[in-house]
């Protein structure tokens, strides 16, 4: 049942692994974090913006919450060798993804997401690429965060909305 894939990417050994590493690796962290409050955060406002634009059908809340969850899986093995997080997050979501009882489109179209969701150039498309690419940076709070005046981020990079 589609439902029970969400459930599926949460206990999935590999993703129970790297979230509780990368806890680990960002428990001194000053700046944003890659835990499951910002995944869930990014995946619920990657769905309204998917519900706003109409286009649940074409992308169904469990392909939307599936890319979200997994979208920054990669960021453990950036900070050990700095391999780009997007691209190592799109080859490990692949492999829960097919563990998860998702299609080889549905993986097709999500790790495409997942690798793209960084791209500045895909932020005003309304596909899964761009509705991750705004949701990731929609779910940063940066105007109420304690480390904002050390803060390197570009000023485009940064979440500069105070209400969504």
């Amino acid at each position: 049942m589609k439902e029970d894939r969400i459930e599926r990417i949460w206990s999935h050994p590999k993703f129970q692994k790297v979230e509780k590493e990368l806890l680990e690796w960002e428990r001194e962290r000053t700046f944003c974090r890659h835990g499951v409050e910002h995944l869930l955060d990014v995946a619920r406002i990657a769905y309204i913006l998917v519900y706003e634009a109409h286009k649940e059908k074409e992308y169904p809340k469990d392909v939307v919450y599936g890319a979200a969850l997994l979208h920054d899986i990669g960021r453990l093995r950036q900070y050990k060798d700095r391999t780009p997080h997007e691209i190592e997050s799109a080859r490990l979501a692949k492999e829960i993804l097919k563990d998860c009882g998702y299609s080889k489109e549905e993986i097709g179209l999500m790790t495409e997401g997942i690798a793209s969701h960084r791209l500045i150039e895909v932020e005003k498309e309304e596909n899964l690429k761009g509705f991750l690419y705004r949701a990731d940076k929609l779910s940063r709070n940066c105007p109420f965060c304690l480390a904002k005046k050390e803060c390197n981020w570009e000023k485009e990079k940064k979440n500069t909305f105070l209400l969504y």
